[in-house]
């Protein structure tokens, strides 16, 4: 925790201007964000994939602070997905909170070919979160997920 505290001290040094600070995080990483998540007001969003609530309980995040994207792979043989949709439907029941829970199909724990899908994702929800959310926010050029897909398919 202290290790993850001191990196976003020393980003924000690096970045003095930037206007906000998201965690992110995977399977461990993800705990130890939202561990941050919940000291640091100045954090105003979280990515967190495949967090394990198998091992862990996430009810410290009550309440949360922020809103923010959870994905999880609908194979994952090291995390079960229905102990992570149970930490889901506890956020989402948190008044102001809403978190996009995003499964993906055929992904396991590690995403060995579904990498550039679980980045889709990510980009397509950096994107709605930027949109009237967060002034000031670069919005990244990129198509939507289902697009993306239509596109491979036409290929």
């Amino acid at each position: 925790m202290s290790d993850a505290a001191a990196a976003l001290d020393w980003m924000q040094a690096l970045n003095p201007n930037a206007p906000y600070v998201w965690v992110a995080g995977f399977a461990f990483g993800s705990w130890i964000g939202m561990q941050l998540l919940m000291r640091r007001p100045e954090i105003k969003g979280f990515v967190a994939v495949s967090p394990p609530a198998n091992e862990i309980d996430f009810s410290f995040l009550a309440p949360c602070p922020q809103s923010g994207l959870i994905i999880q792979g609908e194979r994952d043989n090291i995390i079960p997905e229905p102990a992570v949709q149970k930490v889901v439907e506890r956020l989402n029941a948190q008044k102001g909170i809403k978190v996009d829970y995003r499964v993906i199909p055929n992904a396991n724990h590690f995403y060995n070919d579904q990498v550039d899908v679980m980045i889709d994702h990510i980009h397509e929800y950096m994107n709605m979160r930027s949109v009237g959310q967060m002034v000031g926010m670069p919005k990244l050029v990129e198509a939507p997920v289902e697009e993306k897909k239509a596109r491979k398919k036409a290929a």
